[in-house]
C-alpha cells in the first residue's frame, strides 16, 4: 500500500469529498427533545435526514424529572427541541435538566431550540412582581445553554436578557403565503390590529400584501386588577409616637381619574371586506372574539385570525366555534392537536423547515440572514 506523502515525506490526507464532508457534519448533530412537542422534533429530524436521539424524560413518583440520554453526546452539538405549552413548569424543568446533562456529559455545544419561549409576556415590570423572562434567561445560561433559536418573541428586547446568542426566527412569511394561497379573494381584504400597539404589526403585513389596514380602538387587551396594586392603599393614618411623628403627605396631591373601559371603535373601512387579524400569540380568545364581533358589526363579510403561536387555552376552542371567527391558523409552535378535534375552525401551519434550516446553517457556521430576507422589524 503506498502512502500519499509530501515532498517533506509527511503523510497527506486523504482527500474528502463533498458527500463525505457533509456527512461528517452531520454526524456531529445530535437532536433530543423533550415531552413538550415530539411531533415537531421529529419533523425537523426527517427534514435534516437525522434520526432523533435516544433521550428519555420521564418523572418519577415524587414527580422529579428524570432525564436519561442512550446516546453519546462528547465533542458533538446538541439541539433540544423543547417548547412552551400548557404544563409549562415542567417544560422548563426538562429542558434545564437536559442542557445541564449535556454540558456535564462534555457535548461541544448546547443549542435551545424553543419555537414558544415560555413565561414571553412576563417581560415587563408589573406593580410589585418581577421580570421573569430574564430570570428564566439566567436559568437556561446558567444550565449550559450556548446558543438559543425561538420564534416570534413577544417582545424582541426579551433578546438582551440572554449572555448568549438568540436568533429569533420569524414565522411571517408562512402566514403571508397563506394568506395569499388559502384566502378566497384576499385582495378584498384589511388587515386589523386588535389593539392599537399592533399597528406596526399591521402594517408590515399589509405593506407586503398591498392592502388596507384598520385598527380596533377601545378593546381591552387583558384582564388587569389595579385594586390589588398598592396604588390604591390608603394613606397612613396620623399618628404619634413619641419622638417620631408620621403625617400624610397626599394632601394636595391631584387625583387621577378612574381608568375605564372605552367603547369599541373600529378605524378604518371593512365594509364588504375580509378582516384578518393578525397577532403573535392567541391564548385566552375573549379579546379576539369580541374584536370579531365588532368587526361583524361594521360590515364585515368574513374574520381570519392569524398568529404565530397558539395555546389556546382553557375554553378557546369552545368559544372560537361559538363566535363569529371564520378561521384561525396558527403555527405548529405549540401542539393543539386536542383542540382541533374540538373545534374545526382552527388550522395549522407546518414551519418544521425554517426550524430544520435554522439549525443546518448553525452548525455550518452559514449566516442567518438569508432567513430574514423580506423581514421587516415590526414582525
Amino acid at each position: 500500500m503506498f502512502l500519499n506523502k509530501n515532498k517533506f515525506g509527511a503523510i497527506r490526507p486523504p482527500k474528502r469529498s463533498k458527500y463525505d464532508m457533509e456527512t461528517a457534519a452531520t454526524s456531529d448533530i445530535v437532536i433530543i427533545n423533550g415531552n413538550s412537542h415530539p411531533d415537531l422534533a421529529n419533523l425537523v429530524a426527517e427534514r435534516m435526514g437525522l434520526k432523533n436521539g435516544g433521550c428519555s424524560v420521564y418523572h418519577k413518583t415524587n414527580r422529579e424529572t428524570m432525564v436519561e440520554i442512550g446516546d453519546s453526546v462528547r465533542g458533538k452539538d446538541i439541539y433540544i427541541i423543547q417548547t412552551g405549552t400548557k404544563d409549562v413548569n415542567n417544560n422548563i424543568m426538562e429542558l434545564l435538566i437536559m442542557a445541564y446533562a449535556c454540558k456535564t456529559s462534555s457535548a461541544r455545544s448546547v443549542v435551545g431550540v424553543i419555537p414558544y419561549l415560555p413565561y414571553s409576556k412576563q417581560c415587563k415590570m408589573r406593580k410589585r412582581g418581577c421580570i421573569v423572562s430574564k430570570l428564566l434567561a439566567k436559568m437556561m445560561c446558567k444550565a449550559g445553554l450556548t446558543h438559543v433559536i425561538t420564534m416570534d418573541l413577544h417582545q424582541k428586547e426579551i433578546q438582551g436578557f440572554f449572555d448568549i446568542p438568540v436568533d429569533n426566527l420569524r414565522a411571517s412569511p408562512f402566514l403571508l403565503q397563506y394568506i395569499q394561497e388559502s384566502i378566497p379573494d384576499y385582495k378584498n381584504s384589511v388587515i386589523v390590529a386588535k389593539h392599537p400597539g399592533a399597528a406596526k404589526k399591521a402594517t408590515s403585513y399589509a405593506d407586503r400584501l398591498r392592502l388596507g389596514i384598520a385598527v380596533i380602538h377601545g378593546e381591552q387587551k387583558e384582564a388587569e386588577s389595579d385594586e390589588v396594586d398598592g396604588r390604591y392603599s390608603p394613606p397612613p393614618a396620623s399618628c404619634s409616637t413619641g419622638r417620631q411623628r408620621t403625617t400624610s403627605v397626599t394632601v394636595g396631591v391631584p387625583g387621577n381619574p378612574m381608568k375605564e373601559k372605552p367603547p369599541i371603535y373600529v378605524v378604518g373601512e371593512v365594509t364588504g371586506k375580509i378582516a384578518i387579524i393578525v397577532d403573535d400569540l392567541i391564548d385566552d380568545v375573549e379579546s379576539f372574539v369580541t374584536a370579531a364581533e365588532a368587526l361583524k358589526e361594521n360590515g364585515a363579510s368574513k374574520v381570519y385570525i392569524l398568529a404565530t403561536h397558539g395555546l389556546l387555552s382553557s375554553h378557546a376552542p369552545r368559544l372560537i366555534d361559538e363566535s363569529a371567527i371564520d378561521e384561525v391558523v396558527v403555527t405548529n409552535t405549540i401542539p393543539h392537536e386536542i383542540q382541533k378535534l374540538q373545534c374545526h375552525k382552527i388550522k395549522t401551519i407546518d414551519i418544521s423547515i425554517l426550524i430544520a434550516e435554522a439549525i443546518r446553517r448553525i452548525h455550518n457556521k452559514e449566516s442567518m440572514s438569508y432567513l430574514f430576507r423580506n423581514v421587516t422589524l415590526e414582525d
